[in-house]
């Protein structure tokens, strides 16, 4: 599919990862793009979908809008997670096929697989058991849109896609403490603690727990991607088939930021699902996609754009 031939809505274009993506589509030459702001359009209300896809007439849908947030964040809202994720996306597929969209792209998230799938994970995997408790709502919501999707490609022709991106990190990222994921916090953490000279960090869990990192550019290629050649809902990892624990992690956000103090651990805080690493022969072979952004200079962008914005992040 060419893009730039199409009007492409994008949910969630004025988030972290929907404006690396909009920054990618224009350099596409896609130029009739449309971003529902949450003020003027509620996605979780029908009424709110239908008046989107009246005022946007999209050709193509990119759905990235989504609430989600770290373990905290997932423990204190796991009924409105799955409710606001479910509803966006039970209300976006059913009008798009109503509209007669000519392909539907949902993004999913790696919550979604079993608490102990073997790494790296594979997409075959996705079934085999239950997620991890602590975002479970989060992650069976955006699983059961990839299921939406198989069913109305089977029944109603829908061209659908659906990519299973790796944690995100990056500029312009959520840095707020609670509600953020690992790495924008704990380089919060560095930095803010070493500004103020404090002598120690407390950081949840053992720190045993390992996860895989995906930069922001590198993810929204992927989608885009999958947009552009995929018209069925096959699950496609995104990520970059590199684990690092927690405690490593923890360690080189400490160094890259200068911190010196010390790391104390919470263990009595959930260190979530064990391990996190994907398989991407998928996204090779049918997106022709991998990751090209290194682990540390992905890092050091986000800690010099976090250092150069911090004054106005809440």
């Amino acid at each position: 599919m060419d893009l730039s031939k199409k009007r492409v809505a994008v949910t969630g274009g004025s988030g972290f990862l929907g404006a690396a993506l909009l920054e990618l589509l224009a350099s596409r030459g896609v130029s009739d793009v449309f971003v529902p702001r949450r003020k003027d359009y509620d996605l979780t209300t029908e009424d709110g979908v239908r008046r989107f896809y009246a005022d946007g007439k999209p050709d193509v849908v990119i759905h990235l809008a989504a609430e989600v947030g770290g373990i905290g964040a997932n423990q204190d809202n796991p009924g409105r997670y799955f409710y606001a994720n479910m509803a966006m996306a039970l209300h976006l597929i059913e009008h798009a096929r109503l509209n007669g969209i000519e392909k539907f792209v949902q993004t999913g998230t790696i919550c979604a697989y079993p608490n102990l799938t073997p790494v790296p994970f594979k997409e075959d995997d996705l079934w085999n058991g239950y997620p991890e408790v602590t975002n479970a709502p989060y992650g069976i919501a955006k699983k059961a849109a990839m299921v939406m999707l198989e069913g109305y490609r089977q029944q109603y022709g829908l061209p659908g896609a659906f990519v299973l991106p790796v944690n995100l990190y990056g500029p312009r990222d959520n840095f707020d403490l609670h509600s953020s994921h690992v790495i924008p916090a704990l380089i919060r953490k560095c930095v803010e603690a070493q500004d103020r000279g404090d002598a120690f960090i407390e950081c949840w869990g053992t720190g045993s727990a390992s996860r895989e990192f995906l930069y922001v550019e590198d993810a929204a290629e992927g989608i885009i991607r999958a947009t552009e050649v995929l018209d069925e809902p096959v699950p496609v990892n995104l990520g970059t088939c590199m684990e690092i624990t927690i405690k490593d992690l923890v360690e080189l956000i400490a160094r890259l930021t200068e911190f010196k103090g010390e790391i104390r651990w919470d263990s009595t805080k959930p260190d979530g699902q064990p391990r996190r690493c994907l398989d991407t022969d998928r996204a090779k072979a049918m997106l022709g996609w991998e990751a090209k952004v290194g682990f540390e200079d992905g890092l050091r962008t986000t800690i010099d754009w976090f250092r150069a914005n911090q004054d106005s992040i809440a």
